[in-house]
């Protein structure tokens, strides 16, 4: 049984809903309360397996717990790509280059198991476990990618925040007007809207100096919550109102 969401506009505005919040309550814990990336880290891994267990023994579609897996790699993916280009000292190009090495084995495998990479026939328990940790390692890249474009390529926050969605949007023009790979530009896609998050939270929470708009932290946490706690709700009334299908096209 396929227990992944339908990919609708829904779909994508919570990703990136989810994306955002993941970057600043990442940098809430290991920044604002100063627990540091490496032990950040681990406890959002840590974090990140208990959801995905519950997840992958999971007998149907969950709103709420599918989308506090996607919420967990993605806290997880910023400390942990912090913790690669500051605290290792990497940097961001060679921490990018490291996490798409790592991505791509990662999808050449799925391929050779012979499960599918399209997300809507992702029917077995090891087709769901590729599908997860693709996510965890295309967060963490996206993180790296938007701290690049971010701090070291010149072009700001809201620059790269730009940059980024028009990117995507030149992806969703080549989805209904070319005959490249749906599945493809799916990932290239999921991909990129992990670096769109992580400048727009950048952008949310730096201060005026830097950029941003100095909402800090902890607020722009809470709003960003907020939104997705309604969004997860409604997707939930409609599992139980109408069904797997209709709510899985909600969310």
């Amino acid at each position: 049984m396929n227990k992944l969401p339908q990919i609708t506009l829904a779909f994508w505005v919570m990703k990136i809903c989810a994306t955002t919040l993941g970057e600043t309550a990442g940098d809430l814990l290991s920044m604002t309360l100063n627990v540091g990336y490496a032990i950040s880290s681990m406890i959002l891994i840590s974090v990140f397996l208990v959801t995905l267990v519950t997840q992958l023994w999971s007998k149907a579609y969950n709103p709420v717990l599918y989308w506090i897996v996607i919420l967990s790699t993605s806290t997880a993916g910023t400390t942990m790509s912090d913790f690669m280009d500051r605290t290792l000292g990497l940097g961001y190009a060679t921490g990018s280059m490291i996490l798409i090495v790592i991505l791509m084995i990662i999808f050449a495998l799925w391929h050779l198991s012979g499960d599918s990479l399209n997300v809507n026939k992702v029917q077995t328990f090891r087709g769901e476990l590729f599908y997860w940790m693709a996510i965890l390692f295309s967060n963490t890249l996206g993180t790296a990618l938007g701290d690049f474009l971010a701090d070291d390529s010149g072009l700001g926050f809201a620059g790269g925040a730009l940059l980024i969605g028009s990117t995507i949007a030149a992806v969703v023009v080549l989805k209904y007007f070319t005959r490249i790979s749906s599945v493809l530009l799916f990932w290239v896609a999921f991909v990129l809207t992990r670096p769109f998050g992580a400048t727009l939270g950048d952008f949310l929470t730096k201060p005026h100096e830097k950029g941003g708009l100095d909402f800090g932290t902890i607020g722009s946490s809470a709003v960003l919550a907020a939104v997705l706690v309604v969004m997860i709700a409604g997707a939930s009334y409609a599992q139980r109102r109408y069904g797997r299908n209709e709510a899985a096209e909600l969310s």
